[in-house]
């Protein structure tokens, strides 16, 4: 795998979301919602992609959006459906991702990246374009969210989600990406001191309330959840994050048990497809690909004791039941 970096700067360069047409309830692009129409293509051990999954899991759109996942480990066509028989998607018929990014646009030569949505009788990708297709997963879909299903961006905190995930995105979820991608001290320096001064700053927030915004689950959780989950097996030492580890910061840790423990997070976490991608695909980074045994993750199930804080997770709806069988990640410890 080639890491796009800055070679003046040594910054870590992540590539624009190429296709960015919005699957909606009324069609206004040409993409209207429809059961059974669509397949989100994910890895579990990215955390982009991981956001669809959760948010999928919690609204109950499962048997609306089916899922296609890929191996964690890419080789240079990128994504592969290799754990799929005959190395092929049951349902889009296609081995590489890329076959759906160049059937919507066979001049594409950019990146392939997860989550993407595929339309399906065509087999064209409708997009990629990860920070909106959960936001639609909300907003557009609502006619076939399950019943109990919470409103995980709530018209009237949308303007606080919205600012506390731009400043999550940019200290947070990219950060450790820019420290671990760096190539000149002066990069990875700016993004770790960004990275830790932000979850200085979440910690102090978190202290008080049990949620970011609001009393219940919203996006800008599932937002910051994502990279807290990879934190101590992937980013601590694999993008030298290293000035604490999660379970070394009380508050986010807590926090990030609460959430992986309530149904709908931890039953999409896949450790080992996490530890295995990050390892094994950035050679640049690890070249021994060498896949460390620890952390110990039976930390995971330990109390938490949020619950003093108040909230309510769902608010008035209902936590979602078991993931179907044939989605479930095997037992993680």
């Amino acid at each position: 795998m080639t890491i796009p970096t800055d070679p003046e700067t040594g910054e870590f360069v992540r590539s624009p979301n190429h296709f960015a047409a919005r699957i909606t309830a009324d069609g206004r692009d040409g993409w209207p919602v429809e059961p059974g129409r669509y397949r989100l293509v994910v890895s579990r051990a990215c955390p982009w992609a991981s956001r669809g999954l959760v948010v999928r899991r919690l609204l109950g759109l499962e048997e609306a959006i089916s899922v296609a996942v890929a191996d964690p480990i890419q080789d240079e066509r990128s994504w592969r459906f290799t754990l799929d028989p005959d190395g092929r998607d049951p349902v889009l018929g296609i081995r590489f991702l890329a076959e759906a990014y160049h059937a919507a646009d066979p001049a594409y030569d950019g990146g392939i990246s997860v989550p993407a949505v595929v339309d399906i009788p065509s087999g064209k990708l409708v997009t990629n374009d990860y920070p909106q297709i959960t936001l639609d997963f909300s907003t557009e879909w609502t006619a076939y969210h399950r019943e109990g299903a919470p409103d995980l961006y709530p018209e009237e905190h949308r303007d606080e989600i919205d600012e506390i995930n731009q400043a999550v995105y940019r200290d947070v979820n990219a950060a450790v990406y820019e420290a671990g991608f760096a190539t000149k001290q002066s990069a990875y320096d700016d993004a770790y001191s960004r990275l830790f001064a932000r979850l200085d700053q979440l910690s102090d927030r978190l202290s008080r309330q049990r949620f970011l915004v609001g009393d219940t689950i919203t996006e800008a959780d599932i937002r910051l959840f994502t990279t807290l989950v990879r934190f101590d097996p992937v980013y601590h030492g694999h993008f030298k994050c290293n000035r604490q580890k999660l379970s070394e910061m009380p508050v986010l840790w807590a926090y990030a048990r609460d959430l992986f423990q309530t149904p709908g997070f931890g039953d999409t976490v896949d450790f080992d497809h996490i530890k295995r991608h990050y390892y094994q695909v950035h050679e640049q980074v690890n070249p021994t690909r060498i896949v460390p045994k620890g952390p110990d993750l039976r930390s995971w199930a330990e109390p938490h004791g949020r619950e003093e804080l108040g909230g309510r997770p769902f608010g008035d709806g209902t936590p979602p039941g078991p993931p179907p069988a044939a989605e479930a990640v095997p037992p993680q410890w």
